[in-house]
């Protein structure tokens, strides 16, 4: 998998935790930011449009949300 991926986040989302267990049980590596604890996450993800979480980069390609079948197409 070369494709780069990054979960924003929060401390009290269930789709958040959803989504990085499933990537871990997929085994992706990813990089969490998480928008409770690191401001400029938070703002790194206002600048590209956001207020909710989660969103996930895989590459250029956003997924907003907790998407399974969008984020198994994009990893294939």
């Amino acid at each position: 998998m070369d494709k780069k991926v990054v979960v924003f986040t929060s401390n009290t989302c269930p789709y958040c935790n959803m989504a990085k267990e499933y990537l871990n049980d997929k085994n992706v590596d990813f990089e969490e930011k998480n928008i409770q604890t690191d401001k400029a996450a938070r703002d790194e993800l206002m600048k590209m449009g956001h207020l909710g979480v989660p969103v996930i980069l895989v590459g250029d390609e956003e997924v907003v949300g907790f998407d399974q079948q969008k984020l198994d197409d994009l990893l294939a």
